[in-house]
C-alpha cells in the first residue's frame, strides 16, 4: 500500500489538493484523481493540482477536475499554487510566472506570507470560433440561448478556458436559483464542443456583481477565479459595470480589473491553508 502526501488549500471556498510529484511516488491517473475529490468517500476537493512540474527552467502546474479532466487554468487554482509554493520554498520571489495548460501567467504576492495575490490573467478573447461557440459568428454577446424551455441571454468570454455568462433579474432568489438543475443543461449543450463554464450573474450595482457558477467536471463550486474574470469583462461589454467591480461568490469576494486598451484582465484575491496530511491509496 503506497502513502500519499498532499496538502489542501482553498480560495474563497474553491478547495484543491497539492498533489506535489516530487514528494510522492505514486502516478496520479483519473482513477486517483476521482477517488481523492470525492467527498464522502475520499478527502473531498473542487481539484488536483499536480506540480510543480519543470519544463525549459519554468514552473508548471496541471489542473485537473473531481472528474479527472484536465483544465486549461483556474485564477483560484493559481493563487492556492502560488501559495503552496511559497510555504514549499520553491518560491522566494515577489513575483513569478507560472505556466499552465493556457500558457504563461504573472502572479504578485501582496504580503510576505503569500497569502493574497494579484493574478495577470491574460487576456479575454469573444470570438465565438476561439471560445468555442457554434451557431454564432463574431462576437457572442447578449445572444439568446436556448435551455430548459427557456431563452436566457447570454455572453460567452474565454480566458484561456470556455465560458458563458448568464444575467439574472434582480427579484430573482439567486441562492434558490435551480443551478443544479439548468447548469448541467450549459455545460453540455451542443453550441460548446468543449463543454463550458456557466456562471449566473445578478448586477447589484457598476462596482458589485453578485455569482454563482457551475463549472464542467466540476458542478457547482463556491468560486471560480476565471468566472469571475470572464464575468467582469461580459458585463462591462453589456455596458452594466465599471472596469474594475467585485465579484460577490458563495465563497467570498474577489476583486476584478479589466485593462481594455491592453486586453489584460488581472484577478486580486487570497489564499488560505486548510490541511497537510497523508493517506493510503
Amino acid at each position: 500500500m503506497s502513502e500519499i502526501i498532499l496538502r489542501k488549500y482553498h480560495g474563497v471556498g474553491n478547495d484543491y489538493l497539492i498533489f506535489d510529484p516530487k514528494k510522492n511516488d505514486v502516478v496520479l491517473n483519473e482513477r486517483l484523481i476521482r477517488q481523492l475529490c470525492r467527498r464522502n468517500i475520499g478527502v473531498g476537493a473542487d481539484g488536483i493540482l499536480y506540480g510543480p512540474v519543470m519544463e525549459d527552467k519554468k514552473i508548471k502546474v496541471r489542473i485537473f477536475n473531481p472528474d479527472g479532466s484536465e483544465a486549461e487554468k483556474s485564477g483560484n487554482g493559481i493563487r492556492i499554487f502560488s501559495r503552496y509554493l511559497k510555504d514549499a520554498g520553491y518560491v522566494k520571489e515577489r513575483q513569478y510566472y507560472l505556466t499552465t495548460k493556457a500558457g504563461e501567467t504573472l502572479v504578485t504576492f501582496l504580503d510576505d506570507a503569500g497569502s493574497c495575490m494579484r493574478v495577470d490573467m491574460g487576456y479575454a478573447v469573444f470570438e465565438a470560433e476561439q471560445i468555442p461557440a457554434l451557431g454564432f459568428e463574431g462576437e457572442v454577446v447578449g445572444e439568446s440561448i436556448f435551455f430548459c424551455d427557456n431563452f436566457y441571454n447570454a455572453t460567452c468570454v474565454s480566458m484561456g478556458n470556455p465560458h458563458a455568462i448568464v444575467y439574472l433579474d434582480k427579484n430573482v432568489d439567486l441562492k434558490a436559483f435551480e443551478l443544479e438543475k439548468i447548469g448541467p443543461m450549459f455545460e453540455n449543450h451542443p453550441a460548446f464542443p468543449d463543454r463550458v463554464n456557466t456562471e449566473f450573474i445578478q448586477v447589484v450595482d457598476r462596482k458589485n456583481l453578485n455569482m454563482r457558477v457551475w463549472e464542467r467536471g466540476s458542478g457547482e463550486t463556491l468560486a471560480c477565479g476565471t468566472g469571475a474574470c470572464a464575468s467582469l469583462v461580459a458585463t462591462v461589454l453589456n455596458g452594466m459595470c465599471d472596469d474594475e467591480a467585485t465579484l460577490h461568490l458563495l465563497g467570498g469576494d474577489l476583486k476584478i480589473n479589466w485593462d481594455r486598451e491592453n486586453n489584460t484582465v488581472y484577478l486580486e484575491g487570497p489564499a488560505v491553508t486548510i490541511c497537510t496530511g497523508e493517506i493510503d491509496e
